[in-house]
């Protein structure tokens, strides 16, 4: 840690085992376990936990009340909205059949990944096991049960695609490619809000180059 440039409240509580980048603000009762590292230009919200073992990269905004268990990853520029909740055991039991209280080696972790960009609305629940790509976009209160493709909004119990948005976080008007909320063929999507393109083929999508928009 750089204590001359790491910002941290003094109802916190830090690890001395964690790894915490430059400039990174760490707010009111904040609790961020051994081995944990966490990237540059981090902000870490009121009654934040992130568990053992967990990686954050860099310039990550992690709202109020949120729960980062172990297993997951999050990288660089994702924003985590309040009360978000990342589970990590797809069959959780406080104990055993015989009654006996499980230990911590009595379960499995089971991955989660948010990759570069992507945005995570407040009070939504991640089921493990599940990967958001990048600059997609999770509605407040929504259920991830599935992984979610790169720039695809979804919503929802459970969550379900309903539409693709811009890097800038505006949705953007796939009717003409298809009549679902998915292009059905290869298109390119021009953001109006700020003029970013975004081209479709098939499942995949990519930002335009100038010299690409032009030919």
């Amino acid at each position: 840690m750089d204590n001359d440039s790491v910002r941290v409240h003094p109802t916190a509580d830090v690890s001395s085992e964690a790894s915490i980048g430059k400039g990174t603000r760490i707010w009111n009762h904040v609790q961020v376990r051994e081995r944990a590292t966490i990237g540059q230009e981090c902000i870490l919200g009121k009654g934040t936990y992130v568990d053992a073992d967990v990686h954050i990269g860099d310039r990550v905004k992690v709202q109020n009340h949120v729960s980062i268990f172990h297993g997951v990853t999050i990288e660089s520029g994702v924003f985590v909205g309040p009360h978000v909740c990342f589970t990590n055991d797809r069959y959780p039991r406080a104990v055993s059949p015989d009654g006996r209280l499980k230990a911590g080696t009595d379960w499995t972790v089971t991955p989660t990944l948010v990759q570069s960009g992507a945005s995570i609305g407040a009070n939504s629940t991640i089921v493990c096991g599940t990967t958001i790509g990048r600059w997609a976009m999770i509605g407040a209160g929504s259920t991830v049960t599935h992984d979610v493709p790169d720039h695809g909004l979804v919503y929802g119990h459970p969550a379900k695609l309903h539409g693709v948005v811009c890097s800038c976080g505006m949705p953007l008007d796939a009717s003409a490619a298809g009549k679902g909320p998915w292009p059905t063929e290869s298109v390119t999507l021009l953001c109006k809000s700020c003029g970013n393109a975004i081209a479709i083929v098939g499942a995949t999508l990519k930002r335009l180059t100038e010299e690409e928009r032009s030919t």
